[in-house]
């Protein structure tokens, strides 16, 4: 038999656009609280307003919303593309709003990027207009826009701390269709190089009731996040899914395990979202067992490998169940889920299965064949939640999805006959040793459960003999273990090519905006002598 599960058709594709979406969720449940500002205490507002702690209801979020599109109708035309440099505000969900009623096309920015990043950003994506934050971190946003618009002709910039001015009175909004474009966000990743995903509102919009309604989210409910809004785990999973569910999203500025935790316990959230190195951090708080979460219900993870002694923690210590997804920006984003009642063995161990109305095949890297079930291969998704495209990168899409409309995500992976779907790794993270292929997700799930292993990621180096070597970057617990300790734990589970033959120590893990840990940054400390190895 061959690894491929069809789409499950019982649920229809929405022929909608993210205005609809907004437009109904107002008109079903005006008074529900649509946005929780969440900010650290003592923190100011990022867009200059006075009060810290803000709501909005869903007909107040489409009331400004729609201001904000007429506003923007006189700064710019439809199909324009703007983008959003800014940490987590409600004024980039009010923004996101009002483009899409607008017909623009929202570029989204990760605000930790310098000068030279973000002026990739604007003038791959030709953008129109930049909106940012001031300051975020320490960093001078305005002074970081100023520096990379320099020689940009025909760039409106505008900063959220003018966000009292961007509204106009009522007039026409242009004729928005479910197919039109609606985001690009650039996928640099895990290898440094940027390409921007151009998603659909068909493909957000959609994605987001599937994935809502697999994880449990009860309307009219609380979902705490603390994930990006420049990513779509932010403005796809988190603003979507709350309002298909006329949810309430809590929406956390910046990760901080207390601010999490605190806000999860103060709005009485039931469902609570992070990757996996944000649960980390929230179980290690030291004061995790004071907090009141009787209410969280639902724990929603992604973005990297989970490691099942992981989804075991979380449960025991959040007494709520574990729901992960899989996928890819490139795939608006969700591919597979899991479902909280699925049994603890598939929630620890695979991805779950495919979302509705999306096809899923294993294929062989090299033959492009479907592989068997049980056997590894790229892992290729095909349906309505597909990209457009690279934005102006027609040879970059074209190695990405095939003549048969495979989306190709560079992932490996193994399917099971129930359509469980099990991630083994990037196809470009195998580490091939003596010939012998190498799995790292394999071996860091073994780590994972070393009691002194609070983090761990496998990667390969180069060797003259062996081609490649099996290297593991620790972030302890506290004292780190020895390399010989770390040894003799992995030879008690696996065969001695898979063990590391190399150790490092890292205070924590570099990361993607998403979560996901960039393995290219580690490679280059190793090679610098900037990491410390165990010995």
């Amino acid at each position: 038999m061959s690894a491929y599960w069809p789409a499950d058709t019982s649920e229809s594709v929405l022929e909608l656009t993210t205005g609809d979406l907004l437009r109904a969720a107002a008109a079903d449940a005006p008074d529900q609280t649509a946005i929780i500002e969440i900010v650290p205490p003592g923190s100011p507002s990022l867009s200059g307003a006075d009060s810290t702690s803000r709501k909005w209801t869903f007909q107040q979020l489409l009331d400004e919303s729609e201001q904000c599109a007429h506003w923007l109708l006189t700064q710019f035309a439809p199909g324009d593309r703007i983008t959003v440099w800014a940490p987590n505000i409600p004024e980039w969900i009010i923004l996101q709003y009002g483009a899409a009623l607008a017909g623009l096309v929202i570029v989204t920015a990760n605000p930790a990027l310098r000068a030279t990043e973000l002026r990739y950003v604007l003038e791959q994506s030709r953008s129109s207009g930049l909106f940012h934050a001031s300051a975020f971190r320490g960093s001078d946003m305005t002074a970081i826009a100023q520096e990379a618009i320099s020689g940009i002709s025909g760039l409106r910039v505008f900063s959220f701390e003018d966000w009292a001015t961007f509204r106009a009175s009522p007039g026409s909004l242009p004729d928005v269709q479910p197919g039109d474009p609606a985001q690009i966000h650039y996928t640099s990743g895990t290898t440094g190089f940027p390409k921007g995903a151009l998603l659909h509102h068909r493909g957000l919009v959609t994605n987001a009731k599937f994935m809502a309604e697999r994880v449990g989210l009860p309307v009219g409910g609380t979902q705490v996040s603390p994930m990006p809004l420049f990513h779509t785990a932010g403005c796809a999973m988190g603003v979507l899914g709350c309002a298909h569910q006329r949810a309430a999203l809590g929406l956390v500025q910046l990760f901080d395990p207390t601010l999490v935790l605190t806000a999860a316990q103060e709005h009485r959230a039931d469902v609570v979202g992070g990757v996996p190195t944000m649960l980390i951090a929230m179980l290690a708080h030291p004061e995790f067992d004071s907090f009141d979460l009787s209410s969280v219900s639902r724990i929603l993870s992604g973005g990297s490998p989970i490691p099942p002694e992981l989804v075991r923690r979380v449960e025991d210590r959040f007494g709520a169940k574990f729901t992960a997804v899989y996928g890819q920006t490139e795939l608006s984003p969700v591919v597979t889920q899991t479902l909280p009642d699925d049994s603890p063995d598939d929630k620890a161990n695979t991805a779950g299965r495919t979302l509705p109305q999306l096809e899923l095949a294993i294929l062989d890297p090299v033959t492009q064949e479907t592989v068997g079930f049980g056997e590894t291969g790229e892992i290729c998704a095909r349906g309505y939640s597909a990209m457009l495209g690279y934005f102006d990168m027609p040879e970059r899409t074209a190695e990405t999805i095939d003549a048969k409309g495979w989306l190709h995500t560079g992932d490996l992976g193994v399917l099971d006959e129930r359509g469980y779907l099990k991630v083994t790794g990037r196809l470009k993270d195998m580490i091939i040793r003596g010939g012998e292929n190498i799995y790292a997700t394999e071996i860091e799930q073994v780590l994972f459960t070393h009691p002194g292993v609070r983090d761990v990621t496998v990667l390969g180096l180069p060797d003259a003999t062996w081609g490649e070597i099996v290297a593991a970057v620790v972030v302890p617990v506290d004292q780190a273990p020895s390399a010989q300790e770390l040894h003799d734990f992995c030879r008690v589970h696996l065969a001695p090519h898979k063990t590391p033959t190399r150790w490092f120590q890292a205070a924590d893990l570099p990361l993607t905006g998403s979560g996901k840990i960039q393995k290219f940054r580690l490679r280059s400390q190793i090679e610098e002598g900037a990491l410390a190895q165990l010995t």
